[in-house]
């Protein structure tokens, strides 16, 4: 939201409170509480009346610093509040003198000058991170007697804004106004289904504004040299987190707010969807399961979308025994041949569904102020929105998925959730404007707890569209509705790796996109990338996505990447546990990757896969795709052919390769299966080495299909020796170094001579 008119002024009718001095400075229980007036203090007798700032500084876990403002404390406090995971160990070293008040959690301090203009420094060791100065933390009123709290920091030149949910237009905020405020409006708009009030800097911190509701960002817009958040609200709360790189940024930010559930590793593999308006029945999904079988095409999880049910009924949860007579029989006979089954679900339940009068009886529906149930037309007709603030009510929504989990479904696709009212009463007294964003958060974890209850800790997945903070710890998330178009493509991409920056460690789409049909050379063109993500997916709106019906070689690219995939998952998996255990995600903007390389500051059309693959979407129909690479002698991973750089690269692939580099010294684990994403991925394991440079030792974690360690190798290089030696070795395995013949191994250590 913008407040001023230009540099100078103020936009007609506002007015803004400025702290202008630190009247007191005192340590408390849990920090530093500075009291700030928002007027001269000459005198006693300036101390009447006018406006004064408490802040609460406090520090949650090591290099993190919680920055609360308040002007009237008491206001209530209103539900819900984003769950946090403080670190209760942690500890601040606070001081105050005559001229300065310091906070210190870890390498982080806040510094509130007691003399002089007013200025708020962030620093780490002797590096100010970013400033509040004068007239930026502020209590702005507007003309109707809205009453927002505004924080402004200041952007260094060079410094770059990421984040703030998954947004799809360029990748860094700087210019942009981002309204935290979730919205069903696909990814061709400035309005995004996962909205997070976090942004992450190249600039060694992150901010988290704790806020549920709507927050307002002008990043390096109102103010070009300033990032700026608001809320209305008599308290706002935001923490800073130092890194200083961004995965330690990350991985401190999902320690405070939830790190994501590792995803089984079954669904790694490839999804294939009926698709929403196509017509469908057994007879179809069946000619569809063996069209991929018939083509040696590897599928994992077959989904049923909307109409499994009937229409006008979503969601009643009951097959629609008119296309599917034999549900639980069919569910059997998908799960013989080797499927997992998925099937759609929203938090809507339509007037015609045999629910609605239930939950209108049991309370479990959300109403409006005079009591009616709160019903419109959109989607579904008079359909009523599910109270998840009730705990019966979850308990009542979860027993409709638990019969589907008994019958033999897997997982369940929970979209939806964006278009949740505010004109409407919860039934634990929550405020509906801080629960429009936060309605995810207790959808998806009604969901996923459900399976995780059913289906053990390690088996639980769900592919969820909307989301908040926290969200990520309910994997996985898909980017909404799509076009299919190459700037679609791309806009994806933009979406994803800004989620990603956003804490969330799993990220998909719908390759070849949702609205329309691809062309085939999209198709094929979408494949890799598709692939190459950490969950794959073909679904649309009103087309098949199989690839026999774009042409016979799109059967050929879909089977090169699907088995690639497979193949790779020793590596994958691995990176999987990274993102679970540590915050940092699968899928990497350059820049998380390489924050110190000025040309990776804006890339948007390649990425990082784990921490050793590149990989460059092709957007053209000739093949003709532009990538950077970073410094060192990267090697491609499909052909063995050397890039070095740090340069530009132009190159023409076919549909059958895509631009994937290994990083300079990695070791890349192969697995020797290639025809599912499950499986021993130690036995028989190859570990591919790529320009290893004398005297480095690289550890390469091996897991296993349920998340643990396997087993680890470790491979030094000494001169022209290779030597590697495996903890708790499998009966065999294999090195092969720069594209050489593969050596066999069978015991617990190997030498290789280059």
């Amino acid at each position: 939201m913008k407040f001023t008119d230009g540099h100078w002024m103020m936009r007609a009718g506002v007015t803004a409170a400025y702290p202008t001095v630190v009247l007191d400075a005192a340590p408390t229980p849990d920090g530093l509480r500075i009291i700030a007036p928002t007027y001269p203090v000459r005198s006693r007798q300036d101390l009447q009346s006018g406006a004064v700032l408490t802040i609460d500084l406090t520090a949650p876990m090591p290099d993190v610093i919680g920055v609360r403002l308040t002007h009237h404390a008491g206001a209530a406090t209103k539900a819900p509040r984003f769950e946090l995971f403080p670190d209760e160990s942690a500890t601040a070293a606070v001081s105050v003198d005559d001229t300065t008040a310091v906070l210190t959690s870890g390498g982080l301090s806040v510094r509130v000058g007691r003399a002089g203009p007013w200025r708020v420094e962030l620093v780490a060791g002797d590096r100010v991170l970013t400033t509040s100065g004068a007239e930026d933390m502020a209590i702005m009123t507007t003309a109707d007697g809205e009453h927002h709290l505004r924080e402004r920091l200041t952007l260094g030149v060079g410094d770059a804004v990421y984040g703030l949910g998954e947004r799809f237009g360029p990748l860094v905020r700087n210019g942009q106004v981002v309204d935290i405020w979730n919205a069903d409006g696909g990814t061709s708009s400035e309005q995004a289904y996962k909205n997070i009030p976090f942004f992450l800097t190249n600039a060694g911190y992150g901010v988290f504004v704790n806020h549920p509701g709507l927050v307002s960002f002008e990043v390096g817009s109102e103010d070009v040299s300033r990032v700026q958040f608001s809320v209305e609200a008599q308290s706002m709360q935001y923490f800073v987190i130092h890194g200083p790189s961004p995965k330690e940024i990350l991985a401190r930010y999902t320690a405070l707010t939830g790190r994501p559930a590792l995803p089984p590793a079954w669904s790694f593999g490839l999804w294939l969807s009926t698709s929403f308006n196509t017509s469908y029945d057994e007879e179809t999904v069946t000619g569809l399961i063996e069209g991929m079988a018939e083509r040696d095409l590897p599928l994992s999880v077959f989904h049923f979308d909307c109409f499994w049910m009937r229409e006008l009924s979503w969601c009643d949860f009951q097959w629609d025994t008119r296309t599917f007579p034999d549900p639980r029989g069919m569910l059997a006979r998908l799960k013989a041949r080797g499927l997992r089954v998925c099937v759609w679900i929203n938090p809507y339940i339509a007037q015609r569904s045999a629910l609605f009068e239930e939950g209108m009886a049991r309370g479990y529906l959300l109403e409006r102020p005079n009591g009616d149930v709160w019903q419109w037309d959109l989607w579904q007709p008079g359909l009523a929105v599910v109270d998840f603030t009730n705990p019966e009510a979850r308990e009542w929504y979860a027993s409709k998925l638990d019969a589907l989990l008994d019958l033999g479904v897997d997982c369940f696709k929970s979209d939806f959730g964006e278009r949740i009212p505010t004109d409407v009463v919860y039934y634990d007294g929550s405020d509906p404007e801080l629960m429009h964003n936060y309605y995810p958060y207790l959808y998806n974890k009604t969901v996923f707890d459900l399976l995780r209850k059913r289906r053990g800790e390690r088996d639980a997945v769900v592919f969820a569209r909307s989301a908040t903070v926290g969200t990520q710890q309910f994997p996985v998330h898909w980017g909404g509705d799509n076009l299919s178009t190459p700037q679609s493509m791309a806009e994806s991409l933009r979406g994803g790796l800004s989620l990603t920056m956003s804490g969330f460690g799993f990220w998909s789409h719908d390759i070849g996109g949702f609205e329309g049909t691809p062309q085939a050379w999209l198709f094929k063109r979408w494949i890799p990338f598709g692939l190459l993500s950490s969950h794959s997916r073909l679904h649309a709106n009103y087309s098949y996505r199989v690839p026999w019906l774009f042409d016979e070689e799109a059967v050929d690219v879909l089977r090169r990447f699907t088995t690639l995939k497979a193949s790779l998952m020793p590596y994958l998996y691995q990176a999987a546990r990274v993102a679970h255990l540590d915050g940092v995600p699968m899928m990497r903007a350059m820049v998380v990757e390489f924050p110190d390389d000025p040309a990776c500051t804006h890339l948007d059309r390649q990425y990082l896969l784990g921490d050793d693959l590149l990989v460059a979407p092709v957007f053209t129909d000739d093949g003709t795709v532009d990538y950077y690479v970073p410094a060192g002698e990267w090697t491609h991973f499909l052909t063995g052919q050397r890039v070095s750089g740090p340069r530009w690269v132009r190159e023409r692939h076919g549909f059958d390769s895509v631009p994937l580099l290994v990083r300079p010294g990695a070791v890349v684990p192969v697995g020797a299966v290639d025809d599912r994403p499950e499986y021993d991925y130690a036995d028989g394991v190859t570990l591919r080495a790529f320009g290893l440079a004398d005297g480095a030792t690289v550890t390469t974690v091996i897991p296993t299909v349920a998340g643990d360690v396997a087993c680890t190798f470790t491979t030094t290089r000494r001169g022209d020796t290779v030597h590697v030696e495996a903890d708790n070795p499998p009966a065999r395995w294999r090195v092969q170094l720069d594209g050489a013949d593969p050596v066999d191994a069978t015991g617990p250590a190997l030498t290789v001579h280059s």
